[in-house]
């Protein structure tokens, strides 16, 4: 398999765990990105693909006929929180014109207004601000910019896995942005919750729809996820939960597999995988900081699966 690097840290944990107790199996993830995933999925030189983006009708048009329908499904939710680099500032509010200021490149020092009115007692320094994005195609970035374009005035690059940035620097993958803001002093970048927290990094907390700033957790990003209303293709976005609890900027990764398989065994093992990485892997989810789906999706999964 191939493509999302916001769930790889929990997919390295689940093959990991999986392959211990099936030794019969191995299954290797490339997270090069949801867009090569994607790639590689159509050009069907993988068994699976991870996206943090469903596919459009555009790319489902593309898929060989003799592969039947494409089958994407949802494995878990997470936040993708600003992780930041600023001395001796280990808490820190961002109001919704503070980091979307940044994000757009009009918020350029650490000490203006719109930061420090919200951070009364943080030793906020005239440092400039480094904005780190990614340089690939990425699901992280859909997740972000959509939220940016649903809750942002001043935000006017759209939605997608590629944007034009404001800002200049860049980075592959998740793990890529979290090392480039780690080694800059005054950068932030946005991640996943699991790749911040794994590096011990500060996260800024983020005003939400309702007024409240909130601290990025599994639980905050599994507040946002309880009130999903899934379609009948079990995808779906949620740009700006509304729950007064819920972090903000909070998104679905999905796994892409194909009607008709090849052989039969590969068939077998990547729905015995899936299924077992939604109900035995559910704890790993939640120690790595992911938002697990709700009981009712993990069923209705399952159905689809067992027709595969």
């Amino acid at each position: 398999g191939a493509g999302a690097s916001l769930p790889a840290p929990l997919y390295e944990q689940w093959i990991s765990q999986y392959e211990r107790q099936h030794p019969g199996i191995r299954i290797d993830y490339d997270a090069m990105g949801s867009g090569a995933g994607v790639e590689q999925f159509l050009a069907q030189t993988v068994d699976f693909a991870a996206t943090d983006v469903p596919l459009t009708p555009a790319e489902m048009e593309q898929f060989p006929e003799e592969r039947g329908d494409v089958v994407q499904v949802p494995m878990v939710g997470s936040a993708v929180v600003l992780a930041y680099n600023l001395d001796g500032v280990d808490s820190l509010q961002l109001s919704r014109d503070a980091y979307c200021g940044i994000a757009a490149g009009e918020i350029t020092t650490w000490n203006d207004p719109a930061i420090a009115a919200d951070n009364p007692d943080a030793n906020l320094p005239n440092l400039p601000i480094t904005f780190v994005h990614r340089a690939d195609s990425s699901g992280t970035t859909y997740i972000f910019t959509n939220h940016l374009n649903a809750a942002c005035d001043s935000w006017a690059a759209g939605a997608g896995k590629v944007v034009d940035w404001a800002t200049e620097v860049a980075a592959p993958g998740n793990a890529g942005v979290t090392a480039t803001v780690q080694q800059t002093a005054g950068a932030i970048g946005y991640v996943g919750f699991a790749h911040a927290e794994k590096q011990f990094m500060p996260m800024a907390s983020l005003e939400n729809q309702s007024g409240f700033f909130i601290e990025p957790s599994p639980n905050s990003a599994e507040l946002a996820t309880s009130t999903l209303e899934a379609t009948n293709a079990l995808t779906t976005t949620m740009p700006d939960p509304t729950r007064a609890d819920a972090y903000p900027i909070v998104g679905l990764t999905y796994l892409l597999m194909y009607e008709n398989y090849s052989d039969t065994t590969t068939a077998t093992a990547v729905c015995d995988f899936v299924k077992w990485a939604l109900a035995d892997g559910r704890p790993m989810a939640n120690a790595l900081g992911y938002a697990p789906l709700s009981q009712n999706l993990v069923a209705q999964v399952a159905e689809i699966l067992d027709l595969l």
